[in-house]
């Protein structure tokens, strides 16, 4: 059972954690869905619903990180709740929190939910034109409407994922 957001909406939590890379750059830690459910396939940030057992919002996106990469909530130090986020297609409102996390030697996917994971660079995300519009990516929407995404190797990180990384990107680009 889970616990409601103000509204209609159901609460979740997400991390958006970063790490830094064998000499010292800075990367994102996103997770690609396992395929099926309404978010298959889809970049993401390690997360879900918060549970009756979870006491905060914090702490359902740090046992969703471990129950789904294995990230142990020792290895995360968060520095801040970021603007929460409604995603209407499942109806939930997403609070993130950013957080800087000590990489595991491997991470423990949980393949019933994760494909892989990936840890782009951050000045890629930050490069010109890793920030793109396109028509295709919601299959019933108006072609005429264009959704930004950031590109990710072969992927596309856009939707609920892409309005919590956006703005964050912006206040990094302007320092």
């Amino acid at each position: 059972m889970s616990t409601s957001a103000p509204g209609t909406r159901r609460a979740a939590a997400v991390l958006v954690p970063f790490v830094r890379d064998e000499v010292g750059a800075w990367r994102m830690v996103i997770v690609r869905r396992a395929p099926g459910g309404i978010h298959g396939g889809q970049l993401a940030f390690a997360g879900g619903r918060r549970e009756v057992d979870d006491a905060t919002l914090l702490d359902a996106a740090l046992r969703e990180a471990h129950e789904e990469i294995g990230l142990e909530r020792t290895h995360v130090r968060v520095l801040a709740e970021l603007p929460g986020v409604d995603v209407i297609a499942s109806a939930h409102h997403i609070t993130p929190f950013l957080g800087v996390v000590t990489r595991p030697h491997e991470w423990r996917v949980d393949a019933a939910e994760i494909a892989e994971v990936l840890t782009p660079a951050l000045a890629d995300l930050l490069a010109p034109g890793a920030r793109d519009h396109a028509h295709d990516l919601w299959p019933a929407q108006d072609p005429r409407l264009r959704l930004p995404f950031y590109r990710v190797g072969p992927h596309r990180l856009w939707g609920a994922s892409e309005r919590i990384l956006h703005p964050l990107l912006e206040r990094i680009r302007a320092g």
